[in-house]
């Protein structure tokens, strides 16, 4: 079974195309994956759109032999990715494992839009993920009306996957209840999906393949059984290993977002998006940068992706209610938020550290300032 889902295009009120707030992998970055099918002439598995090592290089960046430039998607170990990339060559599916904020679903999305060029067969896992949506559904008016048929049920983004040899997607599989989980089991080892109300099944075909993210966090949520498990080879996505590499990725995306959102580039950033980063760093960490001092960590995770977010939030604050320059300022109340989930014990830790670190490091004083009055 065959079922095709094409993007809608609408109208605005003054005639224009509407334009996706934000674009599928597969269609932001059409150009890059169109010039590395063009020259890449290396063995590629069967449906696969990229051989694996111009996956690798969609993934990691590069320049072509045309001088095409690729751009990073993601910023870490080289093998890590090399490691995800073979395991959808073989027949083990790939769970990414790694702490919020880590890339799991961004490198989830390119992975598959890279090999299938298509990023959209996806189920995100929630407590209430029913069995449903990983294996099949009904219509229920056709189921009604005439029964069970094929042409009243309705297929699973896997069950997609299965027939037509593409990549499926789960994202957070630690969030799913259980027993839901399982239903995996017979798919991932059997490459089969029994259909018992007509007594057929579906039987995966080559190209096939699945990859599953899940929260470190999560750990006693939903554990996976070991079964389900062993169906999996992990790889372990790591938070950036330095300051400058974490710079440049929130750099690198928060780039990416102001101009899907419109908004003006911010060339005198980056010593914000520094500070930030800097920040963030050291209160996970719970120690200075210098090693120093040490620190109590708040109870959120001050993740990478948090740090783009609170970026981006400021880089709108100085396009929309500023010079268009990104300041202290427009920083301070986003970090604020960032770091005080709970209301009572991380507020001490903020104003501990602001006062213990910020306040004598030199060159924050304008900082200290904006963070003492939106903390006021």
């Amino acid at each position: 079974m065959s079922v095709s889902v094409e993007p809608m295009s609408v109208e605005v009120p003054d005639g224009a195309p509407a334009v996706a707030l934000r674009p599928h992998a597969e269609d932001a970055f059409a150009h890059e994956l169109a010039a590395l099918a063009a020259q890449d002439d290396r063995p590629r598995p069967t449906r696969w759109k990229l051989s694996p090592w111009a996956v690798a290089t969609y993934l990691l960046g590069g320049t072509l032999p045309d001088g095409t430039v690729i751009t990073p998607k993601y910023v870490g170990p080289r093998r890590l990715v090399e490691v995800a990339v073979t395991t959808l060559a073989t027949d083990r599916a790939l769970l990414l494992l790694g702490v919020p904020g880590t890339a799991k679903t961004w490198v989830s999305e390119h992975l598959a839009a890279a090999v299938s060029g298509d990023s959209t067969l996806l189920v995100q896992g929630t407590a209430g993920t029913p069995e449903e949506a990983i294996r099949y559904g009904w219509n229920y008016a056709q189921l009604l009306a005439h029964g069970p048929s094929r042409d009243a049920l309705v297929p699973s983004p896997v069950m997609r996957a299965m027939a037509e040899g593409m990549t499926a997607r789960v994202e957070e599989l630690t969030r799913i209840p259980a027993d839901v989980q399982d239903t995996l089991i017979t798919i991932l080892s059997e490459k089969t999906l029994p259909i018992p109300e007509l007594g057929q099944e579906v039987q995966a075909v080559r190209g096939f393949n699945l990859i599953a993210t899940a929260n470190d966090r999560d750990r006693g949520v939903n554990d996976l059984s070991s079964a389900l498990r062993r169906r999996f080879n992990t790889v372990v996505l790591p938070l950036p290993e330095s300051v400058e590499a974490e710079v440049d990725i929130v750099s690198r995306r928060v780039d990416q977002l102001g101009r899907s959102l419109d908004l003006p580039a911010a060339p005198d950033g980056m010593d914000e998006i520094r500070r930030v980063v800097t920040v963030f760093r050291e209160l996970r960490d719970g120690v200075t940068a210098d090693g120093r001092t040490k620190l109590k960590s708040p109870s959120g995770t001050l993740s990478t992706a948090e740090a783009i977010s609170v970026v981006t939030n400021g880089l709108a604050l100085a396009a929309h209610f500023g010079d268009g320059v990104l300041r202290a300022g427009d920083v301070a109340a986003g970090i604020l938020g960032a770091v005080v989930r709970d209301p009572a014990a991380d507020r001490v830790i903020w104003q501990e550290y602001l006062e213990a670190v910020v306040r004598e490091r030199d060159g924050w004083k304008d900082f200290y300032r904006a963070c003492r009055e939106v903390s006021a």
